[in-house]
């Protein structure tokens, strides 16, 4: 008789092919996810790239002087939205597949356009980089989801 059962917080969770009891297992196993199975998982699984990670991953190259490479970047409009606004402040962005190389070492503008920021909530990112490099930031309020009120103060 094969046994599947996940424990999950004191509770037996069953997943059957004729299960046995599961409240045998002693008391000190039933607060972690056991596995019971009589298959071996193997593979690959590809994690696609988070993009709100990546935005803040995004505005905080503006703080290097030297390129920057990141890689599973995900192809979202948030994120050409991101890049829109970093290529206004005389950042250079390249897109190859997942891969963004970003350069922004002759950034030299330090007022992001309202028009670009208006579309991005994250937009509020850039202006810790901005003003460590420039000295000031002029960055409008940011738009993007409709959430509630939501303080920018925290991100510079």
């Amino acid at each position: 008789m094969q046994r599947n059962s996940l424990i999950l917080e004191d509770r037996p969770i069953n997943h059957s092919l004729g299960l046995t009891d599961t409240h045998s297992l002693p008391k000190e196993k039933k607060s972690v996810l056991q596995i019971w199975g009589g298959n071996s998982l193997h593979g690959h699984v590809k994690i696609s790239g988070a993009k709100n990670s990546a935005l803040a991953l995004m505005a905080g190259a503006v703080l290097c002087p030297e390129d920057c490479r990141l890689r599973n970047v995900p192809s979202l409009v948030d994120i050409t939205r991101m890049g829109q606004i970093l290529s206004a402040l005389g950042v250079k962005l390249e897109r190859s597949g997942d891969t963004l190389d970003i350069n922004a070492r002759d950034i030299g503008q330090s007022k992001a356009p309202y028009e670009l920021v208006s579309q991005l909530r994250a937009s509020f990112f850039v202006i810790g980089p901005v003003l460590a490099r420039l000295g000031v930031a002029r960055v409008p309020l940011p738009g993007g989801c409709a959430i509630g009120a939501r303080p920018v103060d925290l991100h510079v």
